[in-house]
């Protein structure tokens, strides 16, 4: 064998290529399990109340709370449209100040007091509240007589953040590639993008009861696939929803995770399964207020999730005796939000919100082009805008605060502080079992030796290194080097140079494979490429999100356990173990460094840039991000300040 045929070394002895996926779904059924039993165990009104509150508090912490509630809106209206038997209001107010938010607000004709109103909240088509699907919806609920709001998203409609500044075309693809792209940079800090699309809707909302057509206490919600994502949101985080109909999104956990797919990153709760939570807690967040779950039978959000789920969450409403406020209605389509779904929610909405149940005619819409609709004068806020803020931004802010409010701790606090978050982040909930090693035989790789080696890192995951020495050393106890890089064994060589250099200096090299990497590389579950934007590693680290893990975690930890490994391999010097390391990989060694008093010789060559300035950068290469965020923490510290909490360590 020489270095090339290790770059496709297989291995097997052991099913490796799907321990991971194997080890997020059953740590995730489990926690699936547990939110059932406690669900099941709500008796009475108190235990609800109790649950769903818990669960709100749980799920602001979740993507770092929301911002301020008390900045003015400013809102303007920017041009009308009379359409017959309603008008549209061209609405822009301000979210936070300078964060502008467009909406077009639909009037029936002859509105005289205050009535029931629904915000209508967008899924991912690009044109946001202007596609001619959303403009259906909002005009089949106007003519059920509701006065409607129709908002745009981040990154989507008139609200696109990465814009070139000549050919005023998006340089980032909108909807989920936006999301996706300022969403990663949100982890590090502690927060998700959640917590940006929910202060929307809550301000959106505020704008609505500040309206003289509108009736506080009727005020609806309805969205459909992510603007399904958004009417969960304000569900379970505004308790002034009187009634709410999300659209192909409800479905239950435990289903969707077999579907193979992620989602982008206003859709990941870091934690949240730990916590129990499933899709049910969304929908007894409302008991017993009136909800309409709408659904299409051929979806990837599993049809029998949604059944299952409003099934099993029926008994709720039944304990107030309010069995008729939820409903479950199922269209025969593709992912959409109907027009028979719209009808039925028109339906809906004016039985819960105007006291009489209306019946539409869909025949009676009519549909503008984009432009016609827009609020801001070009179409675009960033460009129409000269001050207009993003997520990016509130990031770059966010980032500046935590870097304040860590330089005002005293040195040693902050460095023990910022050493204890990281033990309990990568080494908490962790089964720590015997490494239990599995050697090859040794065989000649040019003119070194080397065999392969397994070990249990942890309960359900194997780790994987190729370890090499100089033959002309046998028989003499050797120090050891772990050599950690992007790739590990199927990357070794482009390192070859550096591991003969280790070896010829009467050094044992270890080649280390961390969880996923190398011959340790899952199956694919879906189409995408493996460590792409939603390909495998992707919606794996996201599952381990709402576990409250991450694949940095759980890698970090293998390079604690890697360390172990190594002062037992036969033939080194159990003292004598040194790291080398380069790439983005570095973060792991360097993380454990700081945890691991036995790592006392750290190399590293063209290691993984400061987290703080990936966020604070509006444009970054997207390669493989997948596994290189920690999330929180930008809260304790930076990879720069890692350096005493390693000396501490030691």
């Amino acid at each position: 064998m020489n270095f090339e045929d290790m770059e496709s070394f297989y291995i097997h002895s052991y099913d490796v290529k799907n321990q991971l996926r194997q080890y997020v779904y059953d740590q995730s059924v489990e926690a699936f399990a547990e939110g059932d039993r406690s669900r099941d165990t709500l008796e009475d009104q108190e235990a609800i109340d109790v649950r769903r509150s818990h669960m709100r508090e749980k799920l602001l912490e979740s993507f770092g709370g929301i911002p301020s509630l008390t900045t003015a809106l400013n809102p303007q209206i920017t041009g009308v449209i009379q359409f017959e038997g309603f008008r549209v209001e061209k609405i822009i107010f301000e979210s936070r100040p300078f964060y502008y938010v467009t909406g077009n607000l639909y009037i029936p004709d002859g509105v005289k007091e205050p009535q029931g109103a629904v915000l209508f909240v967008c899924g991912h088509h690009d044109l946001g509240k202007h596609h001619p699907e959303y403009q259906t919806v909002c005009q089949l609920l106007t003519l059920a007589g509701l006065v409607v709001f129709a908002i745009d998203p981040i990154g989507q409609g008139e609200r696109l953040s990465y814009l070139d500044p000549q050919s005023k075309e998006p340089i980032i693809r909108p909807g989920t590639g936006e999301h996706e792209y300022v969403g990663k940079q949100c982890w590090p800090l502690g927060d998700g993008l959640a917590r940006y699309f929910l202060h929307d809707i809550i301000r959106a909302i505020d704008y609505l009861a500040a309206r003289p057509e509108v009736d506080s206490k009727k005020i609806g919600i309805t969205g459909n696939s992510g603007g399904g994502m958004q009417t969960s949101l304000a569900m379970v985080c505004d308790e002034r929803i009187a009634a709410a109909a999300p659209a192909t999104f409800i479905m239950s956990r435990e289903a969707y995770i077999y579907a193979g797919q992620a989602q982008d990153a206003e859709q990941i709760w870091p934690g949240m399964s730990a916590h129990g939570f499933d899709h049910e807690d969304i929908l007894l967040a409302l008991v017993p207020r009136p909800v309409l779950v709408l659904a299409v039978k051929d979806d990837f959000f599993p049809i029998e999730g949604t059944r299952s789920t409003v099934s099993r969450v029926s008994r709720l409403w039944d304990m107030y005796g309010k069995k008729e406020n939820l409903e479950l209605f199922e269209d025969d389509s593709v992912h959409k939000y109907t027009e028979r779904l719209a009808c039925k929610a028109a339906s809906f909405f004016s039985k819960h919100l105007l006291g009489h149940e209306v019946e539409v005619d869909a025949t009676r819409v009519s549909i503008l082009e984009p432009s016609q609709m827009w609020c801001a004068p070009n179409g675009q806020v960033a460009l129409d805008y000269d001050q207009a803020r993003t997520v990016h931004t509130e990031n770059v802010a966010r980032l500046e605060l935590l870097e304040q409010e860590r330089s005002k701790l005293p040195e040693e606090n902050r460095q023990l502080t910022a050493r204890q978050w990281l033990i309990d982040t990568v080494c908490a909930n962790r089964t720590q079992v015997d490494l239990n090693p599995r050697y090859s035989s040794p065989f000649e790789m040019a003119d070194l030796m080397a065999e392969s080696v397994l070990w249990w890192s942890q309960k359900g995951l194997f780790n994987h290194a190729l370890v090499c020495w100089d033959p002309s050393f046998k028989d003499q106890k050797l120090g050891l080097t772990i050599g950690l890089w992007d790739g590990g064994t199927s990357g070794i060589r482009s390192h070859e140079d550096w591991i003969r250099s280790e070896c010829q200096d009467g050094r044992a090299v270890m080649v280390l494979d961390v969880t996923g990497v190398g011959p340790l590389l899952p199956n694919p579950i879906n189409a995408r490429e493996l460590n792409s934007n939603f390909g495998t590693l992707h919606k794996l680290d996201m599952d381990l999100l709402w576990l409250g893990d991450s694949l940095a975690a759980i890698r970090t930890y293998d390079v604690i356990r890697a360390v172990e490994m190594a002062s037992q391999l036969k033939g080194a010097q159990g003292q004598d173990i040194r790291i080398y390391t380069s790439g983005r990989s570095s973060l792991y060694a360097q993380l454990a460094a700081a945890i691991d008093n036995r790592i006392s010789d750290l190399e590293i060559v063209n290691g993984h840039d400061l987290i703080g300035d990936w966020v604070r950068a509006r444009h970054y290469s997207e390669e493989d991000k997948v596994g290189y965020t920690l999330p929180g923490m930008l809260r304790y510290f930076d990879l720069n300040e890692l350096k005493l909490a390693v000396e501490q360590a030691q």
